[in-house]
């Protein structure tokens, strides 16, 4: 009799103990972890850690890390995206470099974006016609917004050098100045263009 009390109270033993580590993993690591890593954030990276969004008269026009489609010939264009630029469905498309479809998808972009920038088929850069790993890289290569220029230039009334100048200005340099290759962020270089204006001698 006394043995099966005692292991009785073994048992509730056991099971505080148990209740009791599955409330402090979940307040620690589930709430007070998280919490203290969003903090954290909010202290060191600031912008980053609030998506790095942009806003204009108070309205959130995007973030500078999220890729958004541009179709007027006033703006640059993005990258494709398999997602269709939903960050919620962030994705590549997975296909092989040897998957046909792959390839003929390539190709008709190719040609399409040499007829719209008035440029030969093997001059338009990888980038404007294959998709990012996430679908959602919000930078272009500086070869592909070069190619952009005079369309932009012609549709907005504006100098080629000016465009021009804008690209060269938005055009940011690898990461810590080693770290991959410069690039151009599209939102905010078309962010940019919609806030020039055309000064009174170009008119």
């Amino acid at each position: 009799m006394t043995t099966i009390i005692n292991e009785s109270i073994s048992d509730r033993g056991l099971i505080r103990a148990s209740l009791g580590l599955t409330v402090l993993s979940i307040a620690g690591f589930g709430f007070l972890y998280s919490l203290a890593g969003v903090g954290i954030g909010q202290m060191l990276f600031p912008e980053t850690a609030s998506g790095s969004l942009i806003e204009r008269n108070s309205v959130i026009m995007g973030s500078s890390l999220i890729a958004q489609p541009f179709i007027n010939d006033q703006y640059f264009q993005s990258r494709p995206s398999a997602a269709g630029y939903n960050p919620m469905a962030a994705a590549g498309s997975n296909q092989a470099r040897t998957n046909a479809e792959l390839a003929k998808r390539v190709s008709d972009a190719a040609s399409s974006i040499a007829q719209r920038e008035h440029v030969q088929q093997a001059d338009v850069p990888s980038d404007l016609v294959t998709q990012s790993g996430g679908g959602l890289d919000p930078h272009i290569s500086p070869q592909a917004a070069a190619i952009q220029i005079e369309r932009v230039a012609k549709a907005r009334e504006l100098p080629i050098e000016k465009v021009s100048s804008l690209v060269g200005r938005y055009t940011e340099g690898p990461q810590f100045g080693m770290l991959g290759q410069p690039r151009v962020n599209v939102l905010k270089l078309n962010l940019a263009l919609d806030q020039t204006k055309i000064s009174p001698d170009q008119n």
